[in-house]
């Protein structure tokens, strides 16, 4: 299967874009931190880890944050694109369930513990010392709430990699509430209030309205990741589990018609992210109105550097040929969703998502 850019849909996303003005400073310590753990061993993977752009992709989402705060979340990406590369995506425990959830298992009590901890395994050290900054930073519900995302991607990746090692193609449903986890989105938003130096109340957060707007914000932001990776992944041999992969099998459509659906089935979720966060944000108080803008960025800035990020349009994942892709280019945008045969409000997986929620 080989797609062209003419197979590709443009992104619906009528949210302005942003970006700290602080991005290039963020980048710097943030480059500075990874070669510290031994994560990277290589010039090669070094390059690449640079290549993912990481203080870029946060520095979208949380414009207005402390400097303090962008480059520390900015950290936990770099390290959690390397983490992906190397553990999940590829390397000997790409298929092996059971050593995987081992290794999540140690990488987790590393976040969560604090204090000194002695960690063999170099992913396991970054990230305790990134769970000490955290714990500097925010408070322990927002540190709380971090955890809790941080172990729903890890049992996410499990889930996909089980799959992986059976030759199993998840149908669209199941797909859509795996992707949800293992795409990493929830650890990704949760790092908003602690980049920020925010502290939504719980009476807030847990809502289903807003439990509701973070899960569309981080599956829409998932599904177009689906969209960016579709050629990095057909180089590497990683297409088994992707949204269009999904649909060509559960369908027996072409790679075309599948992306068609992909795209108008993502522009659903993202007419109901608008809709619900327009009822929601009148009557939210400063710190969630402020969430509630950063998940819109989120969306925006992941589409903006997804299309320029070396990881997604460069062949070796380091360096961006002249000319690729761009926010600018007549591919990126349209004003106008897409309808397909799926209807999100069907999928049990997401289907409450349309409930009368506010």
């Amino acid at each position: 299967m080989a797609l062209t850019a003419a197979d590709i849909a443009p992104f619906y996303c009528p949210v302005e874009p942003a970006v700290h003005p602080d991005v290039d400073e963020a980048e710097r310590r943030a480059l500075e931190w990874t070669g510290q753990w031994g994560f990277c061993l290589t010039a090669r993977e070094r390059a690449r880890v640079a290549g993912s752009r990481s203080a870029d992709f946060y520095a979208r989402i949380v414009p207005h944050a402390d400097l303090e705060g962008l480059w520390i979340t900015a950290c936990w990406v770099y390290w959690g694109f390397a983490f992906d590369d190397a553990r999940c995506d590829e390397g000997p425990l790409a298929a092996d369930p059971a050593r995987f959830a081992a290794l999540a298992g140690t990488v987790q009590h590393a976040l969560e513990s604090p204090g000194p901890l002695d960690c063999p395994d170099p992913y396991a050290a970054a990230v305790h010392d990134l769970g000490e900054r955290f714990r500097a930073a925010a408070g322990p519900v927002q540190n709380r709430r971090f955890h809790h995302a941080h172990r729903a991607w890890l049992a996410g990746v499990q889930w996909q990699i089980g799959n992986r090692a059976r030759g199993r193609m998840p149908g669209l449903d199941e797909y859509l509430a795996m992707r949800l986890h293992a795409a990493g989105g929830e650890p990704t938003l949760a790092m908003i209030e602690i980049a920020n130096g925010l502290r939504v109340p719980d009476r807030e957060m847990d809502s289903p309205a807003v439990c509701a707007l973070t899960q569309l914000a981080a599956l829409i932001a998932s599904l177009d990741n689906d969209r960016h990776s579709l050629a990095k992944e057909q180089r590497r041999g990683q297409t088994d589990q992707n949204i269009v992969n999904v649909l060509i099998a559960q369908d027996r459509c072409s790679p075309a018609e599948a992306v068609h659906e992909a795209t108008a089935l993502r522009d659903a979720m993202m007419v109901r992210f608008l809709q619900l966060r327009d009822r929601v944000t009148p009557r939210a108080d400063a710190s969630l109105r402020r969430y509630l803008a950063d998940l819109g960025h989120a969306v925006r800035g992941n589409i903006e550097w997804g299309l320029r990020v070396p990881r997604y349009v460069s062949p070796d994942g380091t360096a961006a040929p002249p000319g690729t892709g761009g926010a600018g280019t007549a591919l990126a945008w349209t004003d106008r969703p897409l309808t397909g045969r799926h209807d999100p409000r069907r999928l049990p997986s997401v289907s409450w998502w349309w409930h009368d929620l506010v």
